[in-house]
């Protein structure tokens, strides 16, 4: 990409009778005494609107965009770039793209280019990665001087600030997720546009660790905010919320999020407002306030509504538990305190490649329960799995959120040895669980002496039902804590129900959005522990399943 091929089209190239194209000292950008932030601007609003009822005329930042600009090229000592990552997260419609091609060329042809730098536009698939690219081309050839030096490849969506023609050398692509290797690049400005619909950061990563070889490099992402917390672009956003609240000290890192508030009225134009900081400029206001209406009259359009236009973390797809009435749950939990209290689990064995869960539930004075949750999975294919589900399986295995057996298998000895240590300090009362591989796991608690209570609980509507009612009352009166645990949310983000022609509920995995163990496991504790009824005073029989009975 660094030489000029056949398939190249220098646009705008100097005819005869034509000026010279504008010589650099001409540039406002120049001037002396401006910050680097008043350069990038200077140069941003040197460019023209390409579309709509501006076309023509000078850009013009708005105030909510110069305090982004500010920020990400603040500097520090020796007046050095202090950003390293920026996240800009806001509703759509409000001018993401256009900021992402005006950004890109300042780094490859305007203030902030460097000598033969690589400036590459990310986005998940190739129609998205194209549109910054067209917007890019569309600033170029409105610009006489950049036309004049900027040698534009459609075919293949590259860009050379050509250095015959007193540039830089930079080169520029837009990459997608969806092609083969990124390796081997060494980019010195990256903007990822619409993040949010990754469903897994290895293009991000990949580009990320190869910045190291620039002096100053940046990564920019800019866009809606995803629907579920496991998603890359929430992991993001979330560490920059911990940076805002000084729980990590990352000058690099800065987060720009335009939201409104779950709790906020979805119906107020204030609240529009919030995530919408163009709404009434170039955002349209009529435009929003017809999808408003249109989700108030059909409550299916509520939640697309809230991720889309209030860019809040909303999954378009009804759940049969919402981030609203979870998220309350998320209190601290410290097994510690949790001895001698009342204490009941729900056991949802695996097969090779599903998850096993084991969740226990501790009753509170007050009615309250906290859950203390165990995950396990096979050691080998883990990251095969990652792919599968989507979810950072490695991370929460080095967090210490999962467990993991040598193997391909999950090893019942292993889940023995778990319950028994469990059973030893906290005493469970009765440890609810599905039939699937129960003998296996019998024979090695027989083996080790455990003496666990193990109480089975059916997976259909008779005995679902009763126990997802107890779950959901508890849950929706926020008398749960289970610590914001990644795994046990991400499964009660993915649960969906069935219900029969009498109204019964269960849990239904093939319906279900990814893996629901951990909350099958939950609910079975939840309602073992709100029947009140203790596996202590249940003696064993012949003429009831595996000895005890079934509630």
């Amino acid at each position: 990409m660094g030489t000029r091929g056949p398939g190249a089209v220098a646009i705008g190239r100097k005819k005869a009778g034509q000026q010279p194209a504008e010589s650099p000292s001409a540039h406002p950008w120049d001037e002396p005494g401006l910050t680097r932030a008043e350069r990038v601007i200077r140069f941003m609003e040197s460019l023209p609107v390409t579309s709509g009822q501006l076309a023509g005329t000078r850009f013009r930042l708005r105030p909510f965009q110069r305090r982004i600009i500010g920020r990400l090229y603040k500097t520090g000592r020796r007046g050095r770039r202090v950003v390293r990552t920026g996240v800009l997260s806001l509703a759509r419609k409000n001018g993401k793209t256009d900021l992402a091609a005006r950004l890109a060329l300042c780094h490859i042809a305007g203030p902030e280019a460097e000598e033969r730098g690589e400036v590459y536009s990310a986005a998940n698939d190739r129609f998205q990665a194209g549109r910054t690219f067209s917007e890019i081309c569309a600033i170029i050839t409105r610009t006489p001087w950049l036309a004049a030096r900027v040698s534009i490849r459609r075919h293949s969506k590259e860009l050379e600030d050509l250095e015959i023609g007193g540039g830089t050398g930079t080169v520029y692509a837009a990459l997608s997720a969806d092609v083969g290797t990124k390796h081997g690049l060494s980019p010195s400005f990256v903007v990822y546009d619409e993040y949010g619909q990754a469903t897994s950061p290895d293009l991000f990563n990949v580009l990320d660790s190869a910045m190291g070889a620039r002096a100053e490099p940046l990564m920019l992402v800019i866009s809606t905010q995803a629907a579920r917390d496991e998603a890359p672009l929430s992991q993001l956003i979330d560490y920059g919320l911990r940076v805002e609240r000084g729980e990590v000290d990352d000058p690099s890192f800065y987060l720009a999020l335009f939201t409104a508030p779950p709790e906020a009225d979805p119906w107020d134009r204030k609240t529009w407002k919030l995530a919408n900081p163009a709404l009434g400029d170039f955002r349209s206001l009529e435009d929003v306030e017809r999808m408003a209406l249109q989700a108030q009259r059909m409550p299916s359009n509520a939640a697309s509504f809230r991720n889309l236009i209030l860019n809040q973390r909303v999954d378009t797809v009804a759940q049969f538990l919402s981030a609203a009435v979870w998220k309350p749950c998320d209190g601290a939990v410290d097994a510690e305190h949790l001895k001698g209290r009342r204490c009941f689990g729900g056991l949802d064995l695996s097969a090779s490649r599903d998850l096993t869960a084991l969740v226990l539930v501790f009753e509170d004075d007050d009615g309250s329960y906290d859950a203390l949750p165990f995950f396990w999975l096979p050691e080998d294919g883990l990251r095969e799995r990652e792919d599968t589900d989507r979810v950072p399986y490695v991370r929460w295995r080095d967090e210490g959120y999962l467990l993991t057996c040598p193997g391909k298998t999950i090893d019942p000895e292993i889940v023995a040895a778990r319950i028994a240590e469990l059973h030893g300090e906290y005493d469970i009362e009765a440890l609810a669980y599905d039939r699937w591989r129960i003998e296996d796991l019998r024979r090695k608690l027989d083996a080790i002496g455990s003496d666990v209570p193990l109480t089975p609980h059916g997976q259909g509507f008779k005995d679902m039902s009763p126990s997802i009612d107890a779950m959901e009352r508890i849950v929706f009166e926020a008398k749960l804590r289970h610590g914001g645990h990644p795994l046990l949310t991400w499964c009660a983000s993915n649960a969906k129900t069935s219900t029969d022609p009498a109204g019964n509920r269960k849990l239904d995995k093939q319906k279900s959005t990814g893996r629901i163990d951990g909350l099958v496991a939950l609910t079975m504790a939840l309602g073992r522990a709100a029947s009140g009824i203790s596996s202590r005073s249940v003696y064993e029989s012949e003429d009831r399943p595996n000895g005890l009975l079934t509630i």
